[in-house]
């Protein structure tokens, strides 16, 4: 099995890691070019860019002028413990085991918009790079069309041909992905509430709740779609009249 996450903004690189494992990303020198690229641009460029805040824009230029190969662990990060939004509080990675976190990193994989494709133990530092900026890369006008193929053809030589393959990545994180492209179908997970009376996606809980699903298959060693549909932390439950063959909806 594998599963795709999107990044998070919010990032945490004070809090100590309980492993001292570590890996490299396959695809640094892509993002080391990238580099490049935003390090050559003012705090003034990187907030239109980006559509954030000058102090945003300020931290982000200071953190690409900062950004170096290698990474080691005092100047860089595993990433499923350097993020931390609301995917990686329901994942809750910092109580996993040792042994947890090697299923981790055999079955999860992080999209990124600066290091394309992250195992969890990969080392990362800090950025801000979302996948949906429109940053021109030589020939390539944005992100999508600079990492599509290398991100597609990279899941295509980890899977092998009967594998499941798991999306629980937020659709700007998810369009990098060509699944026509990919050897296996894709299962989506989709998670609503019961607000006012009627069934919504509530953007806050769906992204726990994607977090709360790795945490799920990873405790209970998850392997097929039968188990997966057994889904059911924090009161979420599988509702087979809404779902189909490739999408699993879980409501509460």
């Amino acid at each position: 099995m594998k599963i795709v996450i999107s990044p998070a903004k919010s990032l945490d690189f004070e809090t100590k890691v309980p492993t001292s494992q570590f890996t490299n990303g396959i695809f640094l020198n892509e993002a080391e070019k990238l580099n490049v690229i935003l390090r050559k641009k003012s705090p003034k460029k990187l907030s239109e860019l980006m559509s954030i805040s000058s102090k945003l824009g300020e931290l982000n230029w200071q953190r690409n002028q900062d950004w170096q190969l290698p990474f080691t662990l005092e100047n860089a990060k595993q990433a499923v413990f350097a993020f931390k939004g609301d995917v990686y509080i329901g994942l809750d990675a910092y109580t996993l085991s040792e042994n947890k976190i090697a299923q981790l990193q055999n079955k999860l994989r992080i999209l990124s918009g600066q290091y394309g494709l992250l195992k969890p133990l990969d080392l990362m530092q800090p950025y801000r790079l979302e996948m949906g900026t429109k940053l021109k890369v030589g020939k390539k006008d944005n992100l999508y069309q600079f990492w599509d193929a290398t991100v597609t053809n990279a899941f295509n030589e980890e899977l092998k041909d009967d594998e499941i393959f798991i999306n629980l990545a937020s659709n700007e994180y998810f369009k990098v992905i060509k699944p026509k492209l990919l050897k296996v179908p894709v299962i989506t997970p989709v998670f609503k509430d019961y607000k006012d009376g009627k069934l919504k996606m509530i953007s806050f809980f769906a992204k726990k709740a994607r977090g709360l699903m790795v945490r799920f298959i990873i405790d209970n060693a998850v392997e097929n779609i039968e188990d997966l549909k057994g889904f059911n932390y924090e009161g979420y439950a599988f509702d087979a009249n809404l779902s189909s063959n490739n999408e699993l909806v879980f409501t509460r």
